[in-house]
């Protein structure tokens, strides 16, 4: 019986009911480890920011149709075999990612909630049953006492970083019948952890900073995480032995970056192509090639497919003196039908066409531009009725952001006009959303960083009702079989009763932990799993 089966028949029908389901979402065509090297020539950027010519695509078959691999990830006998899903799934391929896969798990192949919010339209949080009575703390990593803890640079002062930030959710996983949980921390290393016991499975892979991305797990079953760290690299690395292996790695400090060189937002990898925006200001896609050597250890190939850029020269233009460079990719990257959307820090929301990545012909080209004024972090969420939901922060706090408003819902399919609603918060520095959206029947929900939760007519924007949590809050909400979790910069993390979404939530539980949570929780099975920056990563559920 496959792994979601046993979970019971009402998370299948929950699936099933979106009519094409996790299986939908990634279409896992595999890699072709013999197709051609792509064209490493960056693109520029246009003067009037309309259009942006990537390099020639690679790894496309002679017909110049994308060559999949004829099986998905299985691996040589050799190879330690993923736990996979017999549950039956209909394919659509027309897409890279079908819209109506919103708010569906990312893989039928690996359960887990495997990148920041779960899947690429970031909708997914976990699974229950989660707790309605006082949950506890199951186990703290590292179990010793001692917190993960290392220096690092900023702005030239050196200083000492611990825990998880603000881009450290966790992923979760089954794998050889255990549940995994893989994060990065700010002791510069990839943790890979076993869920039961707060244990290590393998040793931490060290990078050279803090390794503060957030991690995303291959989605069709290679035994691989993609993480990026403040060392400048964005690295995928294998976890099939009995350590884990750096099979490849991507400097994000070049000549022509715009901001910094760190890598924070979760990948995507999408029919054998991961795809990733860095500090660089620079959007990748890169091929993967992955595959398996004799003694069934995996492997990987990458050419890039293309490189374009996350700016243009109207952004610096209206940017001004201000700051004109720092228009970093720090948001995780979204995909929903054949378009990817980007957030910067620039406060330019922008939608590119990477259908070429599915039908191996043309190029990637941007078809959405819409300018919010101010640093934009928090990942764009696209529903499944085509819409776009936009968090912004109150950072720059120009002219353009006092009219643009801090939570947006924008029609890509009207350019020109695009908002659809924008709620205004009050108007101080250092405010706003971080954080991403949750987006649920007819509400929409949204945590500002003075420590508020706003609920938010989906449809209107109508004001609804707001929580106080309390600040500075980082961490996105979560929302998992009617509870809403959210941390809270106090150290808290609190469970809402979400069951009537128009009112206002009644708590439920909270608990206190050490530590700003900066971190977003993810959920699996009942249980959440979050990082603070005291230095630990908590387990926190009812006991067994």
């Amino acid at each position: 019986m496959s792994y979601f089966a046993r979970r019971g028949a009402a998370f299948v029908l929950g699936v099933a009911v979106v009519g094409l389901a996790a299986g939908v979402i990634h279409d896992a065509t595999g890699d072709d480890p013999t197709t051609d090297r792509a064209s490493l020539t960056p693109a520029e950027p246009s003067s009037d920011g309309s259009t942006t010519s990537p390099g020639a695509l690679g790894g496309s078959s002679g017909d110049g149709a994308v060559a999949p691999d004829t099986t998905t990830a299985a691996a040589p006998a050799a190879a330690a075999a993923t736990t996979t899903s017999t549950t039956p799934f209909v394919a659509r391929t027309d897409v890279l990612v079908d819209p109506a896969s919103f708010a569906q798990p990312y893989s039928s192949t690996v359960p887990g909630v495997l990148t920041f919010r779960g899947n690429p339209t970031r909708s997914f949080y976990g699974t229950g049953p989660m707790p309605r009575t006082q949950p506890q703390v199951l186990w703290q990593y590292p179990g010793n006492g001692n917190p993960m803890c290392g220096e690092s640079s900023e702005y030239g002062n050196v200083r000492t970083w611990c825990g998880t930030g603000w881009t450290g959710q966790p992923a979760v996983f089954e794998r050889d019948g255990r549940t995994w949980v893989v994060f990065g921390a700010y002791d510069y290393k990839i943790h890979f952890v076993d869920a039961a016991t707060g244990l290590d499975i393998i040793p931490p892979f060290a990078t050279d900073d803090l390794a503060k991305g957030n991690v995303t797990i291959d989605p069709d079953g290679y035994p691989l995480v993609y993480a990026g760290s403040r060392d400048n690299y964005l690295r995928v690395i294998a976890f099939d032995g009995a350590a884990p292996r750096e099979l490849w790695k991507l400097n994000g400090r070049t000549e022509d970056r715009m901001h910094n060189d760190d890598w924070d937002a979760a990948p995507l990898v999408l029919n054998g192509y991961l795809i990733e925006g860095g500090e660089n200001s620079w959007f990748h896609g890169i091929r993967l090639n992955r595959g398996y050597a004799a003694d069934g250890s995996v492997t990987v190939d990458p050419s890039l497919a293309f490189r374009v850029p996350g700016w243009d020269q109207q952004l610096i233009d209206d940017l001004g003196s201000k700051d004109p460079k720092r228009v970093s990719l720090e948001a995780s990257v979204s995909v929903s039908g054949d378009t990817a959307w980007l957030n910067s820090s620039g406060g330019l929301v922008q939608g590119w066409d990477i259908s070429s990545l599915r039908t191996g012909q043309g190029e990637v080209r941007r078809t959405f531009r819409y300018w919010t004024g101010d640093d934009s972090d928090a990942s764009i969420v696209p529903d499944d009725e085509g819409f776009l939901y936009v968090g912004v922060e109150i950072d720059r706090a120009n002219s353009r952001v006092q009219n643009a408003g801090q939570m947006i819902k924008l029609d890509p399919r009207t350019p020109d006009d695009p908002v659809v609603w924008k709620y205004d918060l009050d108007f101080f520095v250092d405010d706003g959303v971080w954080t991403t959206p949750v987006v649920v029947g007819d509400v929409t929900l949204w945590t500002t960083k003075p420590g508020y939760i706003y609920a938010l007519d989906r449809y209107t924007g109508e004001f609804l009702w707001k929580q106080k949590i309390g600040g500075p809050a980082l961490s996105s909400p979560v929302l998992v079989d009617g509870v809403l979790v959210q941390a809270s910069g106090k150290g808290v993390i609190y469970g809402f009763d979400f069951s009537s979404p128009r009112t206002q939530p009644t708590e439920l539980w909270s608990v206190q932990l050490e530590g700003n949570i900066e971190s977003t929780p993810v959920v699996w099975n009942g249980r959440i799993y979050v990082g603070t920056r005291a230095g630990f990563v908590y387990c926190i559920g009812l006991p067994s």
